[in-house]
């Protein structure tokens, strides 16, 4: 009786998929708000960068007493080694949420559906109930062939049962029609596309009234499988004890995209208006941030189209991921120490 009482069976579980930048996190967020009262929703974001982020962004807004809980898997790792850090972190925190539902992040240069490979197999075929998998894409994007000719963001599509055109403030009618057209080549004959802005995404995409498997039976094979080698497994950047300069730097490149990012001990608190001025001034493709600062604790996202700060509960410690194709980290790492508060 107790153990049928203990076991965790055909939790609602959707993936939320798209490109850098393409507002992944802002959407979960607008989810969470519309969460039912008393549900119990478990989190799990992939992020490309070794350093991790998107943890503590999560953390500063919500959290456990609201029902809410969070596992990060950095390094752009959760469909590397044939998945097993994926299963490792999802296993986990299935037993500590015990969720009404489960929401899956991958990193915007992951592979969607090797997730959805470990997610079908048959460890998880009655603990999960595989519903919706959401793309979130910039329609503006499909006139960039670094977008159209990139294996990831076409299999985003692939996969979707709905691609969703975010920024839609920023968008023009043409980009529409076109996001219309290229899911209809790319996406298979039941994905709608929907249009929002600022990742305000209907709680009702998620629902589906049968579970979604047929994706894996699509035409084109699985991508071979990715590893990190074995120094990169054993280091963990995000969980390494941070040195006594008291701060740390990892780096990741893989998908033609390298990333840069930094941790900080809490007690090297940073200057908020300098820290504005070097995040305002920096040219990436990507950033995100937490950081512990003289006025409070802020969470900062730089896109293409801006830099947006919003003020977090707390956080452990200060942290930055940058996503680039130039690479300037000695000179982002000077420019981010001399921020520090006197």
């Amino acid at each position: 009786m107790n153990s049928e009482r203990s076991r965790i069976h055909a939790v609602p579980t959707n993936i939320i998929t798209g490109f850098l930048g393409v507002g992944k996190t802002s959407a979960i967020l607008h989810l969470l708000k519309g969460k039912p009262e008393g549900e119990r929703w478990a989190i799990l974001v992939n992020e490309f960068g070794e350093i991790g982020v998107d943890g503590s962004f999560f953390e500063g807004q919500c959290s456990n007493r609201d029902g809410v809980f969070i596992r990060e898997v950095p390094g752009g790792c959760m469909c590397c080694a044939a998945g097993l850090p994926m299963q490792v972190a999802l296993n986990q925190l299935l037993a500590k949420a015990r969720p009404d539902r489960l929401l899956i992040e991958p990193t915007g240069l992951g592979h969607p559906r090797e997730v959805l490979q470990v997610l079908s197999a048959q460890h998880y075929q009655e603990v999960l109930s595989l519903q919706k998998t959401l793309t979130l894409v910039d329609a503006r994007k499909l006139s960039d062939h670094r977008y159209t000719s990139h294996d990831t963001f076409n299999q985003q599509i692939a996969i979707a049962d709905t691609v969703i055109g975010n920024k839609l403030d920023l968008i023009e009618d043409e980009d529409k029609a076109r996001l219309v057209e290229y899911v209809k080549r790319q996406g298979q004959p039941h994905t709608q596309v929907l249009f929002t802005q600022h990742g305000e995404v209907p709680l009702s995409a998620l629902q589906s009234s049968t579970p979604n498997s047929q994706r894996l039976a699509l035409k084109d094979p699985l991508p071979s499988h990715h590893h990190h080698s074995s120094e990169q497994a054993n280091s963990l950047p995000s969980l390494v004890p941070i040195p006594v300069c008291g701060f740390m730097k990892a780096k990741n490149e893989r998908e033609g995209f390298s990333s840069v990012g930094w941790r900080f001990r809490s007690n090297k608190v940073f200057n908020r208006k300098k820290l504005l001025a070097f995040l305002t001034g920096l040219r990436v493709e990507r950033m995100k941030a937490v950081f512990i600062t003289d006025v409070g604790v802020f969470g900062y996202n730089l896109t293409s189209d801006s830099l947006t700060e919003i003020e977090l509960d707390n956080c452990l410690e200060s942290r930055i991921e940058m996503i680039s194709v130039d690479h300037l980290e000695d000179l982002w790492q000077t420019q981010l120490l001399a921020c520090v508060a006197a």
